[in-house]
């Protein structure tokens, strides 16, 4: 029997099956190291830690109300008011486990088949596989290493349409590490209101820029849907822990969609996300600085062998780095560099037309490994 044709526009999630042939060698006993996911080796602050074992030894392990405990909703309202100077109210906000299944819902209820969301390309890898899932049409705009990867309003602008509903913002971006200008975001939030449309602002990757501080879209327009969470900032990737950020008008329907398909999200796993909040604000910038110097390490390393590194990014924490003069197709060098260096990348091509030939780096892994990893792939290099 066939499945939907829906699933035919679902491209595999090229980072993820990378990682899986990467683990297969390493149940072969190789030894590889991970350059690829974004994943911060990290452990969760330790009160986070705790706070997960009380909730458990207290039996906090029931369903909640559907839109997440009122105490992480609370913490998150105060998050973004003194963070970002902007007021949500607890009852803006939906916890979800992780940003995926926020963004599952929130194309779901936006679009009706054929309508558009503008995004740039690179772009996440992710991001039209949603849109699609939703029968909705993604709208890509260009962005260059040459322009620093920005995604300007003037070529948004020139890509809106009838059909637009949504425009899509991811700063930092994955997987280039870019950060949109204030400005910039204020222009974007004036062209989603001229058109009636929304801003979906990805925000996961807050609090581990270098510089200046980080920007919420909501701070220029409410017109804005908001994805964040606790994976990257906090190192909790595999406590699914996430949420969306929603107007008024628009929290019920997505509540509704939530109760029907999740119920809720795990009661022990919010306290602890109360625990990164209200006890460990401090740790998205003491992991911000150890990335900074792992930026370093890596960009330097990186441009010793020839790959070419010519915009350095400012938060997040990847590289996209231009590969085309050893291969114009990615997918293979990445698996070509996995069989025989043992080091695992993932392929430029997973995030889009215009990161074919560059493959990104994720400098999330320890100096040591980084330093291992550049070790193996600038032998391997070296024999092209």
């Amino acid at each position: 029997m066939s499945l939907a044709r829906r699933l035919e526009q679902i491209e595999p999630f090229l980072a993820v099956e990378v990682a899986e042939r990467a683990q297969a060698l390493e149940r072969q006993g190789i030894d590889v190291v991970h350059l690829g996911y974004g994943e911060p080796d990290f452990a969760p602050p330790p009160v986070v830690q705790e706070a997960l074992d009380r909730a458990i030894r207290d039996g906090r392990m029931r369903y909640t109300h559907s839109l997440g405990i009122l105490p992480l909703r609370e913490a998150i309202a105060d998050h973004y008011r003194s963070t970002y100077g902007v007021k949500v109210s607890p009852d803006q906000v939906l916890v979800t486990p992780g940003t995926s299944p926020a963004m599952l819902l929130l194309f779901g209820a936006l679009l009706d088949p054929g309508d558009e969301v503008v995004l740039s390309d690179p772009y996440y890898a992710c991001y039209p596989n949603f849109i699609r899932y939703a029968d909705g049409v993604p709208v890509l705009v260009d962005t260059t290493e040459e322009d620093g990867f920005q995604y300007r309003p003037e070529a948004i602008g020139g890509r809106l349409g009838p059909r637009t509903r949504a425009i899509l913002v991811n700063s930092p971006a994955n997987p280039t590490g870019a950060v949109l200008a204030p400005e910039r975001m204020a222009a974007i939030a004036a062209l989603a209101e001229q058109r009636s449309a929304f801003v979906v602002a990805d925000e996961i990757y807050h609090g581990l820029t270098e510089g200046g501080r980080d920007r919420s879209i909501l701070e220029y327009t409410d017109r804005a849907f908001v994805l964040n969470g606790f994976s990257k900032s906090f190192a909790m990737t595999g406590w699914r822990l996430g949420y969306v950020i929603a107007p008024p008008s628009h929290v019920r329907a997505l509540q509704r969609l939530y109760g029907n398909f999740f119920i809720s999200t795990n009661e022990f796993v919010q306290w602890a996300g109360v625990a990164a909040l209200r006890e460990a604000a401090d740790a998205p910038a003491r992991f911000a600085r150890v990335f900074a110097e792992r930026r370093r390490l890596m960009i330097d390393g990186l441009r010793r062998m020839g790959l070419g590194v010519g915009f350095e990014p400012a938060g997040a924490f990847y590289i996209l780095a231009n590969a085309r003069h050893f291969s114009g197709d990615s997918l293979a060098f990445a698996y070509e560099i996995l069989e025989r260096s043992h080091v695992a990348v993932t392929p430029g091509i997973a995030f889009g037309r215009n990161a074919e030939g560059y493959l990104r780096f994720s400098y999330s892994a320890s100096a040591e490994r980084i330093g291992e990893g550049l070790r193996r792939l600038g032998a391997f290099l070296a024999t092209r």
